[in-house]
C-alpha cells in the first residue's frame, strides 16, 4: 500500500500504534513496526533515563522506523522530548502543547514530527510551524478525543491542510482503514485495537473486559483528568466521574502528586511551588492529572478493577479476540484491499 504517510515515514502499511501510557512499550512498538506499521513509544510515565533506555531497546528489537510521543502538558515532558531529539528518534509525536521547537530540532537531523489535534485551528497552527502530519483524534477515540466525530473531522482537516492527516478514533479493522482513506486520511492510528493483542502489556483483567464490552460501554467526561476524556465504563470509572475533583479528591492529589514527582525524579517542593504559582486553573488541572495517573496505572499495570480506570475507544465493541500484532495488521490490510476491490465493482 502506498500513501503519503507510508512514503513520508518509510513504512509498508498506513497503520500506526497510538502512544498509550504503560501500554505502548518497546515490545509492542517494535511488534507494530516489524509488521509494517509505525509503532509509537509512550513516554508520559517515563523519566529521561527510562526513555533513553526504551528507545535503545526498540532499536535492538527492530531496524524499522518507529516513533515516540511527548505530552507536553505533563511534568518532565520537555526533558523526555529532549531525549527523543538527542537519540534522533525518526518520528516524534507531540500533544497538549506547542511543538514548534520540536519541529525545528527534529528536522535538523532529518526526523519527522506529528502533531495530535482535535480541531482545524490547532491543525493549522501545527502545519504553519512545519509539522509533517497531524493525528486527527475523533470523538470516538480513547482518551482525549474532541467534539467532532471522525466521520466529519477527517474530511474537514483533509480539506483544510496540505500535510497528511492520520485518522484516530473508531478504527480497528479493514473497513475502518478503507473508510479513513476514502475520507481523505493517509493512515489510521489505533490504540484500543492494539491494546488487546498478545504483545500488549495491558493487564489481562482489562484485556478480557475490552473484548467483552460493547460500543456503548464507555464514558466521556472532563471529570477523569480535567480534559474531555473517554474511559471504559466500569464501577471505578463511574465513581471517578461522579467525584470529579471534590474537596476529598483535591486533598488526595497531594500525596498522589508526591508519588508522581518521586517516579518522575522531579523535586517535589519545586514542582509544587511551580504548579501553585501558575494559577488556580493550572493547579486544578495538575491535581486532576495526579489522581488520574494513579487510576490509570492501577488499571494498566495491576489490573485493579475496583480502583483503576482505562481509556478505551468506542471501537472496543468491534473487538472480540486477542490476536498477535502481525495478524491484526495483515487482516486489516487484506480486508481493506478486498473492500476496495468490491467497491470498485459496485461503482462501475
Amino acid at each position: 500500500m502506498k500513501t503519503r504517510i507510508t512514503e513520508l515515514f518509510g513504512i509498508e502499511y498506513p497503520v500506526i500504534l497510538s502512544g498509550m501510557s504503560w501500554i505502548s512499550v518497546p515490545e509492542l512498538v517494535a511488534a507494530v513496526s516489524n509488521a509494517g506499521g509505525l509503532g509509537i513509544l509512550a513516554t508520559g510515565p517515563l523519566v529521561p533515563d527510562e526513555t533513553r533506555e526504551s528507545i535503545r531497546k526498540i532499536r535492538s528489537l527492530t531496524d524499522k522506523p518507529f516513533g515516540a510521543n511527548a505530552s507536553l502538558m505533563l511534568p518532565g515532558a520537555n526533558l523526555n522530548a529532549n531525549v527523543l531529539l538527542e537519540e534522533q528518534v525518526p518520528v516524534i509525536n507531540f500533544a497538549l502543547g506547542k511543538g514548534d521547537w520540536l519541529v525545528e530540532k527534529a528536522h535538523a537531523y532529518g526526523g519527522k514530527v506529528i502533531a495530535t489535534v482535535v480541531n482545524a485551528y490547532h491543525a493549522g497552527r501545527a502545519q504553519d510551524y512545519g509539522a509533517d502530519a497531524v493525528i486527527a483524534t475523533g470523538h470516538e477515540a480513547a482518551g482525549h478525543g474532541g467534539d467532532a466525530t471522525s466521520l466529519v473531522l477527517i474530511p474537514s482537516l483533509a480539506d483544510a491542510l496540505d500535510i497528511p492527516v492520520i485518522a484516530a478514533g473508531g478504527f480497528v479493522d479493514g473497513r475502518g482503514l478503507s473508510a479513513a482513506l476514502a475520507l481523505g486520511a493517509d493512515a489510521i492510528a489505533m490504540g484500543t485495537r492494539f491494546m488487546a493483542t498478545r504483545e500488549s502489556p495491558l493487564h489481562n483483567n482489562y484485556k478480557q473486559l475490552s473484548v467483552r464490552k460493547e460500543i456503548y460501554d464507555t464514558l466521556y467526561s472532563t471529570r477523569f483528568d480535567g480534559i474531555p476524556c473517554r474511559m471504559m465504563d466500569t464501577k471505578a470509572a463511574r465513581k471517578a466521574m461522579k467525584q470529579g475533583l471534590n474537596v476529598f479528591k483535591l486533598l488526595e492529589a497531594l500525596p498522589n502528586s508526591r508519588d508522581i514527582a518521586r517516579q518522575m525524579q522531579l523535586p517535589y517542593l519545586k514542582l509544587l511551588i511551580g504548579v501553585t504559582a501558575s494559577g488556580w486553573k493550572n493547579a486544578r488541572q495538575m491535581a486532576y492529572m495526579a489522581n488520574a495517573f494513579k487510576g490509570l496505572r492501577a488499571a494498566t499495570e495491576n489490573g485493579d478493577i475496583d480502583t483503576g480506570f482505562l481509556p478505551v475507544g468506542q471501537a472496543q465493541g468491534l473487538i472480540r479476540e486477542e490476536p498477535a500484532v502481525a495478524e491484526v495488521i495483515d487482516t486489516i490490510v487484506a480486508e481493506a484491499r478486498e473492500i476496495n476491490a468490491n467497491m470498485k465493482k459496485m461503482l462501475e
